[in-house]
């Protein structure tokens, strides 16, 4: 099993580094047959302010796809913006990609009009906008984020994923 996990490992490191936002072979392909004509969001995609603020907070990451052990299992797995347009409408989907034999895609959400990014923070105690909703957060959870409207915190809770508003 530990060597399995070292083996997928070096395919989900690979799309992550540097701002590289080119997926593994094997994703992209299902990717396109999934989703048809979306591709990870990319830097070049973002409002002038919006990339300025992405580059700040998250250097050279690509806003578009994220490492992150949100499972707590350890499997490779990418939480994914993926741009695309449906019924003429530009959207952004959130996607969790997890490896085991092949890639399970999961859609998370969707936001119409311009790009959101995608980011993971620390395992720890989070609180919704309002103040009223509570999650706590076990493995690293994935922010979708459209700056400059909100921010959508997802976390797995061993049973599902929940998900709170955590900025306005």
């Amino acid at each position: 099993m530990i060597l399995f996990a070292l083996v997928l490992t070096p395919c989900a490191n690979a799309a992550t580094k540097g701002g590289n936002c080119e997926l593994p072979k094997e994703l992209s392909k299902q990717i396109a047959t999934v989703y048809p004509g979306s591709r990870v969001v990319t830097v070049a995609d973002l409002e002038e302010y919006d990339a300025s603020l992405f580059k700040r907070e998250h250097h050279d990451d690509c806003p578009g796809m994220v490492k992150v052990d949100f499972y707590g299992n350890g499997a490779p797995t990418l939480a994914l913006a993926l741009r695309g347009t449906t019924g003429g409408q530009n959207q952004t989907k959130l996607v969790l990609a997890t490896k085991v034999i092949r890639w399970k895609l999961r859609l998370l959400d969707t936001m119409d009009g311009f790009a959101a990014v995608v980011w993971s923070e620390n395992p720890g105690e989070y609180t919704d906008v309002y103040g009223k909703k509570e999650l706590r957060a076990k493995y690293p959870p994935v922010v979708f984020c459209k700056y400059e409207a909100l921010a959508l915190l997802y976390a797995w809770t061993g049973k599902r994923v929940s998900k709170i508003w955590i900025a306005d």
